[in-house]
Order: C-alpha cells, then sequence, then structure tokens
C-alpha cells in the first residue's frame, strides 16, 4: 500500500487558484436591515441558514447577525443545530427538518428548538423531557398545501385535544406552515394555504392553545404576501442578496449578492467569422470575435445549463458565456 497524502496539502506552495470565493458579511447585514424595515418593527426574524447558510458559512453568518435583534436561526438538522451551539450561538436555533427519536436526547442537550411535525415524536420528546420544571420550548407544524413535512390540521387538533398542554414540561412556542408556491403572480394557492393555517389558529385557540408566535413567511412571503407575516417571518434567499421575483412586489427591497467568485481570463482568442467554440459545436462566431477563457466550470459549481444564456462580468461589463461549459474551463 502506498501512502498518499491530500492534493490540498499544505506542502504545496501558495498558487493562485482558478476561483476565488468571498463573502461580504456587511452585504449580509445590510439585507438583514433592509427585511427589517420592510416588516413591521414588532415582527420576529428567524433567519434562515441551512446548508451552511446556502453555501456562505453558517457560522460567520451566524455571528454577523446574533447581534442585529434577532429571534432566531433556522436549521434543516439537529447537526446543524449543533454546530452552531458548539461555536457559541446562543439564541434560538429551531431545526425546521426530519426528526427521528435518536435525535431528541441531543436536542434537549443543545436546547435546540424542535419542529414537530409527527405525533410519535411529540410523544417521546415528551416522555424524556419528563419530569422537568422548565417547560422545553416546541414548535407545531401543520401543512396546508405543500404535502411535505407537517401535521393535517384535524391530526394536529387530536393531538392537541389528547395532550394536556399545561403539563411544565413543554410549551408550544409555535404554530407554523410552509408555503408552496408563493412567488407565483397567481396567488389562489397562497391565500388558500393562509386561509386554512388562520382557521387552525382559531380551531386550537378554541382548545385553550395560544402559542406566542405564528410563522409562514419565506423570502417570497415577505416580498408579496404581507398579510402572512404574522408574529415572525423567515428569510432565506433574501438574506443573501436574491428575490425570488421582483416585479409587482409591494415591498421594494434593495438586496446586495453576499458572494462573489473571481477567476482570471486564462487565455484570449481571436476568431474569425464560422468558427465553432467548445464541445458538441453549439456556438459559432458570425462575425470576427475576442473570447476569454476562463479556469473555471461545471466542478467549481457552474452548471452546464448556463451554456448560452449566463453572463459573467468582466471588468464590471456582462460578457455572455459561449460554448459548452466544460469540467473546468468556459
Amino acid at each position: 500500500m502506498i501512502p498518499t497524502r491530500p492534493l490540498s496539502s499544505s506542502a504545496f506552495p501558495r498558487l493562485p487558484a482558478p476561483i476565488t470565493v468571498s463573502i461580504n458579511l456587511d452585504a449580509l447585514i445590510r439585507n438583514f436591515q433592509q427585511i427589517r424595515q420592510a416588516i413591521d418593527p414588532s415582527t420576529k426574524i428567524l433567519a434562515i441558514i441551512k446548508a451552511d447558510a446556502y453555501g456562505h458559512g453558517a457560522i460567520p453568518v451566524a455571528r454577523t447577525l446574533e447581534h442585529l435583534g434577532i429571534f432566531g436561526f433556522g436549521v434543516a438538522s439537529v447537526m446543524e443545530g449543533i454546530a452552531l451551539r458548539e461555536h457559541n450561538i446562543h439564541c434560538p436555533i429551531v431545526v425546521m427538518g426530519p426528526l427521528l427519536p435518536e435525535h431528541l436526547r441531543e436536542i434537549i442537550r443543545h436546547q435546540l428548538t424542535p419542529v414537530i411535525s409527527r405525533a410519535e415524536i411529540f410523544q417521546q420528546l415528551m416522555e424524556q423531557l419528563s419530569p422537568r420544571t422548565t417547560p422545553f420550548p416546541i414548535h407545531l407544524k401543520v401543512d396546508t398545501g405543500l404535502h411535505r413535512l407537517g401535521f393535517e390540521t384535524d391530526q394536529a387538533l387530536s393531538l392537541l385535544k389528547a395532550q394536556t398542554l399545561s403539563n411544565s414540561c413543554v410549551e408550544i412556542q409555535g404554530f407554523l406552515s410552509h408555503f408552496a408556491d408563493a412567488d407565483n403572480q397567481d396567488t389562489t394557492l397562497t391565500n388558500l394555504q393562509i386561509q386554512q393555517f388562520l382557521a387552525f389558529v382559531d380551531q386550537a385557540k378554541q382548545l385553550g392553545v395560544h402559542p406566542p408566535i405564528l410563522h409562514m413567511a419565506n423570502s417570497a412571503g415577505i416580498l408579496f404576501h404581507p398579510t402572512a407575516h404574522f408574529g415572525m417571518v423567515r428569510p432565506g434567499l433574501m438574506l443573501y442578496g436574491y428575490a425570488p421575483r421582483q416585479e409587482n412586489s409591494p415591498r421594494k427591497i434593495t438586496l446586495q449578492p453576499v458572494m462573489q467568485a473571481a477567476t482570471y481570463v486564462a487565455h484570449l482568442r481571436s476568431l474569425q467569422p464560422g468558427e465553432i467554440v467548445g464541445y458538441n459545436a453549439l456556438f459559432r462566431t458570425r462575425r470576427p470575435s475576442q473570447i476569454a477563457v476562463l479556469p473555471v466550470g461545471y466542478t467549481h459549481g457552474f452548471p452546464r445549463h448556463l451554456t448560452g444564456v449566463g453572463h459573467v462580468l468582466l471588468k464590471g461589463e456582462q460578457a455572455p458565456i459561449i460554448g459548452k461549459i466544460c469540467m473546468d474551463m468556459m
């Protein structure tokens, strides 16, 4: 057996990389402030930082936002929540993704706030918490049309009826649901979801359950459905500088991309009319052209479907991507 060393070993000298990614935390702060100004001052913000903050780095993003008056952070998994706690993030961390019984002990240990979507998980959490002097916060999710996670309305109401929620071991801190189509200009489905969610909340109140937090609005909900802001909103894409759709938005928000990927021009070529560029001859020049070859491709995260439709910035000017994007060049 031959011992090997990773290609990224520090034994290599520091050389120019084909791509450099930078994260502008000042832009993140400005985006957060834009969201804050677009909603009611009393509305809480749960910043969604799942998938390593959409690739922007969950720890630096959380550290930046934690001191801006944020309620807490939404993550997809227990492991993501634990990582935040291990890096001294102290505000509420809401675990939005699916849960297994094996997750519950770590949820309790690290003081994570679970989103409960199944009666079995609720029961097992109650068993692990009891007896307990301090109520443990949870959020209960109802499905209003996405048909992914969440209780059916009647199931959730049955659960509330069956449980003695005055039990000191648990506190239902919030009810939530999730939009299926909030960025569509046809608001029919979204309006139905809002109505169904509010109907559930009213029925829960009749059972004596009054959680202090209701939340449903993702980035699209923040922009297009102010009636669904309720007590808390859940911005994801918007934090990082992207709106699901800007046109016809009642909320005029100016966002700035937080991430920038930079490379260099590896080669310049001068081509005559009628010459092809790239695999499968997908592009043919129509006039004398100068093309720039960049040392990046789909291995660096640029999907091939950007072929012929994507752009890059060269000295601040848009330049179209021509020819099929290769593994490590375009």
